[in-house]
């Protein structure tokens, strides 16, 4: 019992009932899937709440309830670019892709996954499409999945008072929230990734939402003034100047960094999968309408934490060094709620880290199984088998994830920027010129794909440029560049292909 030994037994409680539930229907789904459509796409059957919920929970993982409270922690409200850039991001998204992806994805011969219908979007014989996106899939959702654990080991660390000190404590708190997570993922395909993101989005709404009201009812004689004057001391090479505006120390191109995470959302197969799933094209305007209200409230909630934390904390003599405080929120709500209502509270941030991480793991995994397993291992296996390969797969994921996060090099926000950055360089350009340009040839896609992913990791990883620019604003430029000349230099798509355009633009 040495692991639990310093747990609140509240908070423990509430932490289990939550987590058999999520496994309960898990387990319920597990005899559901009986189709390879339905452990991917639920059997293209999400209704309007259950989309719009599993889309946006997905969406911001462990980061909006650990990473961008932290930044803002650190820094202020100059972080709320990130935020108005990912709300902008949202509505573009459920604007412009939500209703033409599922029309598209349904004309180009009922395609599953974003490689299969770039494939079946062009009528191609040749699969390297699909193997070129599987391949960028494994790399950046590994990377993504990475995150999502070291988010968990954290979590598990202060909720249960884990000595960060020592060592086998905390490799065993990321490997419990790994198994966790796998657990409902491995059972019940898609199924049980939409129902337990939409009780898990519910819950981070209320749970972001409650806080920074408590948090203005706790400190004295609050005012908005309050945050200007707040953290004049300087700790850990740590400035403060700015803190309370959205300009000062935010240089242009910084702005326009946070504002690029808006494209971000043009290419993540976790998200993009969820328009594919929906009951049909006309119950997109619905669930548009419950996401961004989702969105909007959650960004600006996750940022007011960050600052309204620092004030409440600094009245009360408390300084969060560079190494706690994406923890912001995990120490007010340990510190201003009772054990249940904590234990409730902290359940969000597992929400939040397990609605993202299953719906990353079941992406990757339908890539390696219908996108590289089918196309060169068997092209002729039985959608049973496919469903095991897919299991297998990912349990193998997790576990390279898993050895990942014992050793994390970076911050939950830096795994996760970098990650965003790598999908939506790659698939964005390629997904909406997919579906607005009906000039774009096969070889222009993969180009692109390639170009955006390419651009990235050699920003982020070789060049080391990422303090002078986002990675994805070179990225997704480079690649609409590329996308669009290679198909203006190749031959003109065939007869057939444009049809399948035209067939698209017709559906209802």
């Amino acid at each position: 019992m040495g692991f639990f030994a310093n747990a609140d037994v509240p908070v423990l409680v509430a932490f289990v009932v939550y987590l058999l539930i999520m496994l309960g229907i898990g387990f319920y789904f597990s005899n559901k899937s009986k189709k390879i459509s339905d452990y991917f796409l639920a059997g293209r059957g999400l209704n309007s709440w259950v989309t719009a919920m599993s889309a946006q929970a997905s969406d911001m993982s462990g980061w909006i309830l650990m990473g961008l409270p932290g930044a803002a922690y650190a820094t202020g409200m100059g972080n709320y670019w990130i935020a108005i850039g990912l709300a902008i991001g949202t509505i573009l998204n459920w604007a412009f892709v939500a209703k033409p992806l599922r029309r598209f994805t349904e004309a180009a011969g009922n395609s599953i996954t974003i490689p299969q219908y770039l494939q079946n979007r062009f009528k191609a014989d040749s699969p390297i499409v699909r193997l070129v996106c599987a391949v960028v899939i494994f790399i950046f959702f590994l990377v993504y999945t990475t995150s999502a654990f070291v988010s968990g080991g954290k979590l598990f660390q202060v909720v249960f008072n884990i000595d960060s000190t020592n060592e086998t404590y905390t490799k065993a708190a990321v490997i419990i929230s790994a198994l966790i997570i796998v657990s409902y993922t491995f059972m019940g395909g898609f199924n049980a990734v939409a129902w337990t993101d939409f009780i898990q989005g519910l819950l981070m709404i209320i749970a972001i939402a409650a806080v920074p009201i408590t948090l203005i009812c706790s400190i004295d004689n609050f005012s908005p003034d309050m945050i200007a004057n707040t953290a004049k001391i300087v700790e850990e090479g740590q400035s403060t100047a700015g803190f309370a505006s959205l300009f000062e120390n935010r240089s242009a191109t910084g702005i326009i960094s946070d504002l690029a995470w808006a494209l971000g959302y043009f290419g993540m197969p976790h998200i993009l999968v969820r328009f594919m799933a929906i009951k049909d094209a006309k119950s997109v305007k619905k669930s548009a309408i419950i996401a961004i209200i989702w969105v909007i409230i959650s960004l600006g909630a996750a940022v007011l934490i960050g600052i309204l934390g620092r004030v409440y904390l600094d009245s009360q003599g408390i300084y969060l060094g560079s190494a706690e405080q994406e923890l912001i929120f995990i120490k007010v709500v340990k510190m201003l709620f009772p054990g249940v209502i904590a234990g409730i509270l902290l359940s969000a941030v597992l929400a939040s880290i397990m609605s993202t991480a299953d719906s990353q793991l079941l992406v990757t995994a339908s890539a390696v199984a219908n996108d590289f397993f089918k196309v060169v291992v068997k092209k002729d296996v039985s959608d049973k088998t496919l469903m095991w390969v897919s299991r297998g797969s990912v349990m193998v994921i997790s576990v390279i994830a898993c050895i990942l996060a014992l050793d994390p090099k970076d911050s939950i926000m830096g795994i996760v920027s970098n990650a965003w950055a790598g999908f939506g360089a790659a698939f964005g350009p390629a997904i909406l010129l997919s579906l607005y340009w009906k000039r774009l040839t096969l070889k222009g896609t993969v180009a692109g794909i390639i170009t955006g992913a390419g651009t990235v990791i050699l920003w982020d990883n070789i060049l080391h440029l990422g303090g002078v620019m986002y990675s994805i604003v070179p990225g997704f430029i480079l690649s609409i560049i590329v996308t669009v000349i290679v198909s203006l230099i190749d031959k003109e798509p065939s007869d057939e292909v444009k049809e399948i355009f035209e067939k698209a633009k017709a559906i209802e």
